[in-house]
């Protein structure tokens, strides 16, 4: 199998750690669709194909269990339905896998709505102010949607969440690179951060649940139904009752529930306005298609499907900027993919970063283009060519609710806020974008991620 030779070991390590996208994608473009990557101690298995994708995680996904980096990342993040794996995921999928039906998610769309016309309001209140960290309102947001919708509750209490939350990403992309090798009694500023952060989410965790067992213990005592709820934190109550470690379990998943809830869709939009901001000629059109289906009134569900432009640029941001940039994977078993041999117990990479670039199945694939989505154009493409959410199995439980949050919150912000560039301004990674609300003031907005 082709693949750097040894002697470029301590250079591949360094690329590790400071720019893991790059080296993939040198190493896609010097060696094929099919690399060997020995980095010190670790063997990795690059796949970067739709076929090779399909293969590992959908037709022979029985065969992989999580691989590098998520299972380093459960010294982070607990045994959460992000990192656990057989029986215990299948356990966690069944429970949460409702609270994503297609009707639900319908019935969310409101809550949606009323969140993105909250953040343009907020935004018509900065304006000709100081730059917005558009990254940070965008978590803001998302937030906001994830404990209306999913938790039923108000995570705007707990001010302090998106800081944690992004202490534990940090933590668990050390796990990653240092293999777990570093022990967590040691006092680094990185460690002692985690630390704090994990017990602020402990307390958020302690907190929700405190709160639905007052909220069932009132509804008793009026003679009503006190069972479980719909929503993930009454489902995920009565799933862990009576387990040994209830605590525990309740933490490591409804962490994960609330980062993964919010952090990929905060992602995508700032993405999305990024790229909005370097192309007006599609912001243009974005607009005219949002001011011709919603008019003056909030989105609603059914909008969803007439929203098809506003659809192909999210589509088009997720390709160039996935929200899931590298799935990892480990053999159980010995296999064979494209030919190569793939033993058992070896990390397996599949980038859907390097994936979406693929100059084979992607014309001009660095160009931000959202016509790519188009019917005439989308038609003959590998199905697995695009995996924005994964795929196989393990896909995003909440893709379609992701989705429809991007698409909603697009539309009503490209309706309401008119897109200007700010000249000599654009400085990556955080480039200037100013928006313009209609009829009012110019702000800037920056940090977009």
């Amino acid at each position: 199998m082709p693949g750097p030779p040894r002697r470029e070991t301590p250079g591949l390590f360094v690329k590790l750690v400071r720019d893991r996208l790059g080296m993939l994608t040198e190493a896609a473009r010097r060696y094929g669709d099919e690399v060997r990557i020995s980095v010190g101690p670790q063997t990795l298995y690059y796949f970067n194909h739709p076929d090779h994708a399909k293969h590992v995680l959908a037709d022979n996904a029985e065969n992989y269990n999580k691989g590098i980096g998520l299972v380093q990342a459960r010294r982070a993040l607990g045994e959460g339905l992000l990192t656990s794996d057989g029986e215990l995921w299948r356990a966690q999928r069944k429970v949460i896998q409702p609270v994503f039906q297609h009707r639900r998610i319908a019935g969310y769309a409101g809550v949606v709505a009323e969140e993105a016309e909250r953040l343009v309001a907020r935004l018509r209140e900065r304006a000709g102010g100081e730059p917005v960290d558009v990254l940070g309102e965008m978590t803001g947001l998302t937030l906001g949607v994830l404990g209306r919708t999913l938790l039923d509750a108000d995570l705007t209490a707990f001010a302090s969440i998106g800081h944690s939350f992004e202490a534990v990403q940090d933590q668990a992309m050390f796990e990653m690179v240092t293999l777990s090798k570093v022990p967590l009694w040691l006092p680094l500023p990185k460690q002692l951060r985690f630390r704090r952060a994990r017990r602020d989410l402990q307390r958020v965790v302690d907190a929700l649940v405190a709160e639905r067992a007052e909220r069932a213990g009132r509804a008793g005592e009026n003679g009503e139904n006190g069972g479980a709820g719909e929503d993930a934190v009454s489902r995920l109550i009565a799933a862990n009752r009576g387990a040994a470690d209830m605590g525990g379990r309740l933490r490591d998943e409804l962490v994960t529930l609330l980062l993964a809830g919010h952090e990929t869709t905060a992602s995508t939009l700032s993405w999305t306005f990024h790229l909005l901001d370097r192309h007006p000629e599609v912001f243009e059109r974005l607009h005219a298609e949002a001011v011709e289906v919603l008019g003056d009134r909030s989105p609603a569900f059914e909008d969803l499907r007439r929203l098809r432009y506003t659809t192909m640029v999210v589509s088009e941001a997720m390709r160039l900027y996935p929200p899931v940039w590298i799935l990892t994977r480990q053999a159980r078993a010995d296999d064979e993919v494209a030919g190569y041999r793939v033993p058992a117990g070896a990390d397996v990479l599949i980038c859907p970063y390097t994936l979406h670039r693929h100059p084979a199945f992607w014309d001009r694939p660095e160009r931000f283009d959202p016509e790519r989505f188009a019917p005439d154009r989308s038609s003959g493409r590998p199905r697995y060519a695009y995996i924005p959410f994964g795929a196989g199995p393990r896909v995003c439980v909440g893709s379609n609710l992701g989705m429809m949050e991007a698409v909603f919150v697009t539309a009503v912000v490209a309706r309401e806020l008119r897109l200007t560039g700010v000249p000599g301004r654009r400085v990556v990674p955080e480039p200037m974008l100013s928006l313009r609300v209609r009829g009012g003031l110019p702000m800037t907005v920056h940090r977009l991620g």
